[in-house]
C-alpha cells in the first residue's frame, strides 16, 4: 500500500494572481483542495513541506493527510506547477478522498527476478515499454506499485498486462486490449551478427582466385586470349608477312 504521510496547511482566503505571488514570498505555495462534493478549498502550503515528497518521483501516486488548522483531510495529489526555471513547486491540486471511492492514477512497475531470465542471462536487454500503468483502484487500497515478474523470459519474449498478477480491485484503464509492458530484446552485437554474412559466407559469395569465368562469360577487357589446352592444337601461326620491294641497283 502507497505510504501516508501528513502535510500541514492553511486556509487561504486570497485568490487571484497577486494573491498567489503574495503567498510565495512568504516561502509557500497556494494549493486546492477539491472533490467528494464538497467545494474546492484554497490552502497553502510551505514550499519545503512540497518538495520533499515531489522529489521521489511518486508524488502523485502517493496518499497524504492534509492537516488544515487541525481538521484532517485524506487526499491525493492531482496536479503540480513547476518553476521553469528552478524546477520547484508553485502550486498544487489535491482530491479529496472518501470511503468507498474509485480513483484513476499511474502505477509504477516494478521488475523481478531478473536472474531467472534465460534472455537477460544471454546478454539480452530489457526494454521497458510501460513504467507506469493507468488504473482504476479503490481508494483505502491503492498500491505503492506493481511487480512484474521476469522469470523464463527469453530474447523475443514479451511481457503482457494479463501476465502480471494485480492486486484485488485494481483494474486498466485500457480494457480492449492485452497490451505490452516490456520486451526482452537481443544485444546490439547479437543483432548485427545475424545480419552481416560470416567470412565463410562471404568467401563462398566470392569466386576463388584464378578460377576460370563462367561458360560464355565475355572476357575482361584487355585480358589476353587463354593458352590451349594440353593435347589441342596449336593456334594458326599469325600470316607472313609480304617481302619487302628490293632498291634498283645503281646505274653505273
Amino acid at each position: 500500500m502507497t505510504e501516508q504521510a501528513t502535510i500541514q496547511a492553511k486556509k487561504r482566503t486570497g485568490a487571484g494572481t497577486g494573491a498567489a505571488r503574495a503567498v510565495r514570498r512568504d516561502g509557500n505555495i497556494p494549493a486546492v483542495v477539491y472533490g467528494a462534493g464538497v467545494d474546492p478549498r484554497s490552502i497553502t502550503i510551505a514550499v519545503r513541506d512540497i518538495a520533499k515528497h515531489y522529489q521521489t518521483g511518486r508524488f502523485t501516486s502517493t496518499l497524504f493527510m492534509l492537516d488544515v488548522e487541525g481538521e484532517k483531510l485524506r487526499v491525493i495529489p492531482r496536479e503540480v506547477q513547476v518553476d521553469p526555471v528552478t524546477d520547484q513547486p508553485i502550486h498544487a491540486d489535491f482530491q479529496r478522498l472518501v470511503a468507498g471511492a474509485r480513483i484513476r492514477l499511474f502505477i509504477p512497475v516494478h521488475f523481478n527476478n531478473h536472474g531467472d531470465s534465460p534472455g537477460l542471462k544471454r546478454g539480452g536487454v530489457l526494454n521497458v515499454v510501460r513504467h507506469e500503468i493507468e488504473f482504476f483502484c479503490p481508494s483505502e487500497r491503492i498500491p505503492q506499485y506493481i511487480e512484474a515478474d521476469l522469470k523464463g523470459m527469453d530474447i523475443g519474449d514479451s511481457l503482457h498486462i494479463s501476465h502480471i498478477k494485480l492486486p484485488e480491485g485494481l483494474q486498466p484503464v485500457i480494457r480492449n486490449r492485452d497490451f505490452t509492458v516490456a520486451t526482452v530484446a537481443a544485444p546490439s552485437a547479437f543483432a548485427d551478427a545475424e545480419a552481416k554474412p560470416t567470412a565463410a559466407e562471404g568467401d563462398a559469395a566470392a569466386p576463388a582466385a584464378g578460377a576460370a569465368p563462367a561458360a560464355g562469360a565475355a572476357p575482361a577487357a584487355g585480358a589476353k586470349a587463354a593458352a590451349p589446352a594440353a593435347g589441342g592444337k596449336a593456334a594458326a601461326p599469325a600470316a607472313a608477312k609480304a617481302p619487302a620491294a628490293k632498291a634498283p641497283a645503281a646505274k653505273k
